[in-house]
């Protein structure tokens, strides 16, 4: 199949289904998932979407911050432009039908999470995220304009590279000009054309062993733009969530909200003693990075293999109203929330670093824009404030929108692109290759390029990286592509990125912590004060 559209959409969770429901009123969109179409990242955010709504807050609270959780190594500009423009974002979304709690008086009931200072994160009970998937499908559905492609692979974005020119980094014109897709059902290649394309497809956290993320986030946005030769940057910035659901048989983790916590949870160590007072002055409200390096450290003193989080003092109906979906969770693997402490660890959680974009989310290359959690945009820094990250996807979603439909009207289409050649290609018969691979690089990011990091435990990591790829690299240039040989390939691409970037910065920064560079107060130190 050879198709061509205006638009393509690479994602359908809320960073692409909003891009192409605004973009649809301009042209025809092709929007691709690699799985059922409801499958993603958006759908698991339990928390739910910073904004300034009421008094008290104010823009330049939620702004400060904002910079104090990115450890002031975020883009202020793009701080600034992200909060003054979150309640038209979400004025937009409610708009679209999303139903945020209210308390009795009629007002958005606010939640308050690590790092913030005022109550400002809306929210629907503890689904949130499906919340909002829910009715942007629901509306993307009603669009003609739109077509989406379900259980459809990205392989590579097509650039100069495949028209057999010579692209490097250097250059400053490289255009993409649509994708490469791999029909699961039917197992063809097809070639996508389109005169913009917004790449949306998630996170990486399936780099590590243990994560919070779906299956589905393997980092194929960033691989296949960094393979491309755009702009990668601050990958070493991965956020820990501190609380996942500890149940070592379950892949991937549970998540346990930080709106837990910001309700009244209570952080608890293996003797069941209050903790985090002693690292932060916030408590069990310290940002991300902070109380993910604090509970690693009270792992490593006891020995112990989980911390606790105690709800047991909340009254008993306002938890289960609040947090359903966790309490019926933990219900399920016997442990009552309202009787038992629930054993939580740090798990994989966010990639704050990406495809580098500007203020309209447009990439170094052209016709190529990136939202959501692939792209980095200045918003995070070292460390993704609580809630941030939806509402990031919806005003750069928008931003770029805005900037696509006004690119495409000079765009014209080249009649020169191959289709992808699969000449001399075999089916792997061996799959135990590219999964004893990935359990492979899962151990050596976990164990040497996690929480807390050395410059001795990332040498050896990028040394046992370089073997994997070999490999890799042999068996992908052989083989028939499936979507696990793909996805293998870009977490490969993935922690090279991660590890070169954590040797390259010779600091200790918000989530990037180093044996080899300490902060002036400790393991603690920077965003703790």
């Amino acid at each position: 199949m050879r198709k061509r559209y205006d638009f393509l959409v690479i994602g359908t969770g809320i960073a692409g289904l909003s891009y192409a429901l605004k973009v649809a009123r301009h042209g025809s969109v092709c929007v691709v998932t690699k799985t059922e179409v409801g499958e993603t990242a958006t759908r698991y955010a339990q928390g739910g979407i910073a904004a300034v709504m009421y008094t008290p807050d104010t823009y330049e609270k939620h702004i400060k911050d904002t910079l104090i959780a990115g450890d002031d190594l975020n883009d202020e500009n793009i701080v600034r432009i992200t909060i003054t423009e979150s309640t038209e974002r979400i004025k937009e979304l409610i708009g679209w039908g999303a139903r945020f709690d209210k308390n009795k008086s009629g007002r958005y009931d606010l939640g308050r999470e690590g790092g913030h200072s005022e109550y400002r994160v809306l929210h629907h009970k503890d689904n949130t995220g499906q919340e909002l998937q829910n009715i942007l499908l629901q509306q993307a559905k009603t669009v003609s304009n739109i077509e989406i492609l379900d259980n459809h692979f990205i392989i590579d974005i097509i650039t100069q590279h495949h028209l057999e020119e010579d692209v490097d980094r250097q250059r400053n014109d490289i255009e993409c000009y649509g994708a490469y897709v791999l029909d699961v059902s039917t197992n063809k290649i097809n070639t996508i054309l389109a005169k913009s394309t917004m790449i949306a497809s998630g996170g990486a956290g399936n780099v590590y062993a243990t994560t919070t993320n779906p299956q589905l986030a393997t980092g194929d946005g960033i691989a296949m733009v960094y393979r491309a030769k755009g702009v990668i940057e601050k990958m070493e910035f991965i956020q820990f969530h501190p609380t996942a659901l500890y149940n070592p048989k379950e892949m991937p983790s549970f998540l346990i909200t930080e709106a837990l916590r910001g309700f009244g949870g209570v952080l608890r160590n293996s003797n069941k003693v209050e903790f985090m007072s002693k690292y932060d002055k916030r408590g069990s409200l310290a940002p991300r990075d902070i109380v993910a390096r604090a509970i690693d450290n009270e792992l490593k003193i006891s020995g112990a293999d989980f911390v606790y989080l105690d709800c047991l003092h909340i009254d008993k109906n306002d938890l289960i109203n609040s947090f359903p979906t966790i309490y019926a969770k933990c219900l399920s693997v016997g442990i009552d929330i309202t009787r038992d402490m629930i054993p939580v660890v740090p798990a994989a959680h966010y990639t704050c670093g990406g495809i580098k974009v500007d203020e309209n989310g447009y990439s170094s290359i052209k016709r190529l824009y990136a939202g959501g959690e692939c792209a980095s945009t200045g918003l995070h820094g070292a460390n993704r404030l609580a809630s941030n990250s939806l509402l990031e996807s919806v005003v750069f979603s928008h931003r770029s929108s805005l900037h696509a439909v006004e690119l495409v009207q000079e765009v014209v289409f080249r009649d020169d692109i191959p289709d992808w050649n699969a000449e001399g290609t075999e089916m792997n018969e061996e799959m135990i290759l590219v999964t004893q691979s990935l359990k492979d690089l899962q151990a050596i990011m976990s164990s040497y390029v996690g929480i807390v990091r050395s410059n001795l435990r990332l040498k050896r990591a990028l040394d046992r990286l370089e073997i994997i790829y070999c490999e890799t690299e042999e068996l992908y240039d052989k083989s028939i592509l499936t979507v696990k040989i793909c996805e293998l390939r870009n977490l490969i691409n993935v922690a090279y990125l991660i590890i070169k970037m954590a040797i390259q910065r010779k600091e200790s920064r918000g989530l990037h912590y180093s044996l080899d560079y300490p902060k002036k107060k400790g393991l603690f130190g920077g965003t703790d004060s």
